[in-house]
This record gives structure tokens, C-alpha cells and sequence, in this order.
């Protein structure tokens, strides 16, 4: 049918012209009106037909995604997919019937040509951006697909796609081979290079941080070097977009993931726990050895009574079988405050319902310091939720200094003359 169409056309552009000369009208004008006429009805029945086939694809793709269970189609319908391709039959047809038209004016004819294939390019570049963000809007309601970087994939895609649109229209418009524009291009790859210097690192690094899994959309992101403290809400071929938590935007080259240092709090968000990595400095001069009289008094305290009463009982066996003296409290082996405090300090994090005891829980005395001996408290708090984390590491702190007076323990503090 689109055969005949085009030679009925053609018939008919050939009568017309003959019946203009026979009206006595010179051959030039009988041709440019000719031509007018033609042309008119060229774009009356194209349009006509684009018309009719975008209402019939119209209605049919929307009775077609109501009915579909899969809403890519929606995605299709709201970003007018349909109503583009709809476009691309009437201008093929254009494109066979304008030569009729043109058939005594060659070099208009070539132009016309040029330009309807022109628009077909940019229309299918139109057609394939519309189907890419359809694409992308799909999948980014999938479970699956919602934290990967999926606008990257579509930028790439884009990219090359609108080099070889940009190439087919060069070989368009000088009549030259794509081929051989390739080998032109080859002498001034080093120019190229430069230009696409930041899409080509970014279209790397995009494909690295995927394949490593390094960042995903929703993590949780710290890098010192952009000032970014936040979760990841977009990757792309050029920049990641960090929401801060301060609701600033942080915008980081996606390369930088690359090759620089940052830290990914998924690991800690996965896990049973977040980690609390804190110390009190304790003043080196409230550390003594524990006299009896002291270890009754502290055998009163509940967490830590069944320890003092065991342990005291073994270095009394321990002191008499080895005939120790003890008139001098250094002699033999002995309890200390700081080491009593310590036992405490764990047996309270054991029985705290908000540590992890799955997860490394310890209690450990660092290497003293000018300001003191650091008593670090290294555990997980089973609660991950940044504001209820620091109320557990607070609340755990608040009982630990008020504790230490109990274990005539003191916290180093600057004196007041040295803090004014």
C-alpha cells in the first residue's frame, strides 16, 4: 500500500504539471506552482496520517498499561514514548513523497531531503532518551535496583547514543561515510581526550563503583576532603549528591570515589551494632591499692560483689601460702581500685540491655598519657539510630563518672589557671 501510495503520487504530480503548462503558464512557473501545490498536499496528508496513528497508538497503549500488571508501560505513557514513535512513520513517508514534489528543482530537492533526515535522527535520539528515563523511573521501583546507580547507566547510554546521532548527521550533511569520519577523527584523538576528559573518568570510575559495590544510593557517606557527612541520594556519570545532615547538598566528582579516601557507614548499618570508642582519663595519682576495709566497703556494690568476694579470697590464699608480709600494703599481690573499676565498668556493659553481647565488648586501660591513664570502653550499641545511639552512649558515660567517686577514682581536669 505504501508502494502504490508514493507511485499514485507520483502520477498525479506528473498531471498536474502537465495540466499547468496547458493552461498556458510557462514552464518556471508552472513548476514552482507545482511544486507549491504539491508540497501542500504533502504536509496535509502527513500530518493528517500522524494524526490518526498517534490517537489509535494513543488509545491502545493506555488501555494497554491499565490492563498490563507490569507498570513499565505507565512510565512509557507519562514520558509520551508512544506519541514520538508516533512521529516516525509520517516522516518516513515525507521522506519518499518530497522527492516527488522536488522532481524539478534537484538541488532544493537534495536540501529537503537532507533536512527530513536530519529530523528523523534527532526524533529517534528524542525516542530513545524518552525510553532510557521511562527505563529509569521503572527500575528504580524495584527493590533490587533502587539503591544502584542507575542514572550513570542512562547518561553512558546517552552519550553514545547522541555521538552516533551526531556523526550520522555529519555524514548526513557532507555526503561522507560515518567510516570515514572515524578515521579523521583518529588524528585528533588527543583533542578528544581532553574535551571528554571528566565524562571519561566519570564513566570509569561509575562502572568501577558499581562492579565494587563501593557507594549505593541510601548509603551513608563520610568524606572529609568535600566536607560531606550525609546519605547518598543520586549517582551519576559526573557527580554523586550527598544530602548532609544538616540538609545541605554536597556534590562530589564520581571519580573522587576512586581516588580518594572516603568511609561507607554501611558495613556498621548491616551489622548488629554501631560501635562506641570512647575513654575517660583518669588521674594517675587517685590509682592506690585497695585495703581490706576498702574491699568490704566495695563488696556492697551489687554488679561486682560475687568478683571481689572470690578474688579476695584467692590472693588471701595466695599472700598466706607464700608467707607474704603484708604490714606493708605493697608486698604480695593486691586489689586496686582502678583494677576493681575496670571489672566493674565491664560487668555493667554485660548486663546494659542496649549492648550488643554478640558483638566485641571490652574494657581496656591504654597507655598512660600526660592527662592521664585512658580507660577506653570499646562495645556496640544494638540500637544503630543516630540519635538513640549517642542516648546510650551518654546515659553509659553519665553512670561511669558518677561511679568513680565510689572507687575514690578522679578524672583528670585541666587546673582552672590553665583553662582561663
Amino acid at each position: 500500500m505504501f508502494v502504490k501510495m508514493i507511485a499514485l503520487y507520483k502520477e498525479w504530480g506528473r498531471l498536474l504539471h502537465d495540466y499547468l503548462l496547458k493552461t498556458g503558464m510557462g514552464e518556471g512557473l508552472a513548476s514552482y506552482l507545482n511544486l507549491f501545490i504539491l508540497l501542500l498536499g504533502i504536509l496535509v496528508l502527513v500530518f493528517v496520517i500522524d494524526l490518526v496513528i498517534w490517537k489509535v497508538l494513543r488509545g491502545f497503549s493506555i488501555r494497554l498499561a491499565r490492563k498490563s500488571k507490569n507498570n513499565f508501560d505507565n512510565f512509557l505513557v507519562m514520558h509520551k514514548v508512544p506519541k514520538y514513535v508516533a512521529h516516525i512513520f509520517p516522516l518516513v513517508l515525507l521522506l519518499e513523497l518530497v522527492p516527488v514534489a522536488f522532481l524539478d528543482f534537484e538541488y532544493g530537492g537534495a536540501i529537503a531531503l537532507k533536512v527530513i533526515k536530519i529530523l528523523i535522527v534527532l526524533l529517534t535520539l528524542v525516542i530513545f532518551r524518552k525510553f532510557f528515563k521511562s527505563t529509569n523511573g521503572y527500575l528504580k521501583t524495584l527493590p533490587k535496583f533502587r539503591d544502584k546507580p542507575i542514572d550513570s547507566y542512562v547518561q553512558v547510554f546517552m552519550i553514545f547514543a547522541w555521538i552516533i546521532g551526531v556523526l550520522t548527521i555529519f555524514a548526513i550533511v557532507t555526503e561522507t561515510t560515518v567510516w570515514k569520519f572515524f578515521t579523521a577523527l583518529g588524528a585528533a584523538s588527543a583533542i578528544v581526550l581532553l574535551i571528554f576528559k571528566d565524562t571519561i573518568l566519570g564513566f570509569v570510575a561509575s562502572v568501577q563503583v558499581t562492579i565494587n559495590d563501593m557507594v549505593r544510593i541510601g548509603d551513608w557517606i563520610t568524606f572529609e576532603k568535600y566536607g560531606a557527612d550525609g546519605d547518598v541520594i543520586e549517582i551519576s556519570l559526573a557527580t554523586v549528591k550527598v544530602q548532609n545532615f544538616d540538609k545541605t547538598i554536597t556534590t562530589i566528582p564520581t571519580y573522587a570515589l576512586i581516588s580518594d579516601s572516603f568511609k561507607n557507614w554501611r558495613g556498621m548499618q548491616e551489622s548488629g551494632g554501631r560501635r562506641i570508642k570512647r575513654s575517660l582519663l583518669i588521674r594517675q595519682k587517685s590509682i592506690h591499692f585497695l585495703t581490706d576495709k576498702e574491699v568490704e566497703a566495695l563488696k556492697k556494690i551489687q554488679l561486682i560483689q560475687p568478683y571481689l568476694a572470690a578474688r579476695s579470697e584467692q590472693i588471701r590464699a595466695f599472700n598466706k601460702e607464700q608467707g607474704v608480709n603484708k604490714e606493708l600494703l605493697l608486698n604480695g599481690r593486691n586489689l586496686t581500685n582502678f583494677g576493681v573499676f575496670r571489672k566493674y565498668v565491664t560487668t555493667y556493659l554485660e548486663k546494659h540491655s542496649a549492648i550488643n553481647k554478640g558483638m566485641t565488648l571490652m574494657v581496656r586501660q591504654l597507655e598512660p598519657t600526660p592527662q592521664g591513664i585512658p580507660l577506653e570502653i570499646y562495645a556496640f550499641s544494638a540500637d544503630k539510630r543516630w540519635e538513640n545511639y549517642e542516648y546510650v552512649m551518654a546515659d553509659i558515660f553519665d553512670h561511669l563518672l558518677a561511679a568513680l567517686p565510689y572507687f575514690s577514682l578522679e578524672v583528670f581536669e585541666l587546673p582552672t589557671s590553665l583553662k582561663s
